[in-house]
């Protein structure tokens, strides 16, 4: 396979925005992310892996083979995050608007764990500063379905897109 071919995202190492809808399909509109959590799959490479869509209490993931993407039925989907804590690849996410701000849920591998109600750095999917966010909720590595903690941070709804983790910043 020559560079020109490989997809951009095995180049650089990450999935921009833009590239989200080209790999996952249709992404949930306002309205929708409005009325409660939803999962987004961030997960552009057909592997063979279904945790995703072994796991969800609502069906709302389908696979129809293990080496497909997974997609996400936006009106299933009940929020529940279990995807995001059994991902292997750490390729969901959850996300819901709630006023002028966005909560997500995200798996988080970093050093020092942040606690509810801390302030910590968002970063992007670059690992770049991106503004400064809120932690409402951490489910540590043991009681996480999967292996890795998983955090719900309140954000800018501005950066809902782009923040894709977060760094404690601890004096």
């Amino acid at each position: 396979m020559m560079a020109a071919e490989i997809p951009r995202y095995l180049r650089y190492g990450y999935i921009t925005p833009e590239e989200l809808e080209k790999y996952i399909g249709e992404l949930p509109g306002e309205e929708r992310l409005r009325k409660r959590s939803v999962a987004i799959p961030e997960c552009p490479q057909e592997i063979p892996c279904t945790p995703c869509k072994e796991i969800c209490p609502v069906d709302a993931v389908s696979m129809p083979t293990p080496n497909d993407l997974p997609v996400v039925d936006y009106d299933k989907c009940v929020g529940c995050s279990l995807c995001v804590q059994i991902c292997p690849g750490l390729a969901f996410f959850m996300m819901h608007y709630v006023g002028d701000r966005a909560r997500i849920t995200l798996p988080h591998e970093l050093l020092p764990l942040p606690e509810k109600g801390e302030e910590v750095v968002l970063l992007n999917r670059v690992g770049e500063e991106v503004g400064r966010g809120r932690v409402i909720l951490v489910i540590p590595r043991e009681k996480s379905k999967g292996d890795t903690p998983i955090l719900t941070v309140e954000v800018p709804i501005e950066l809902a897109w782009d923040v894709r983790a977060v760094r404690v910043v601890r004096e």
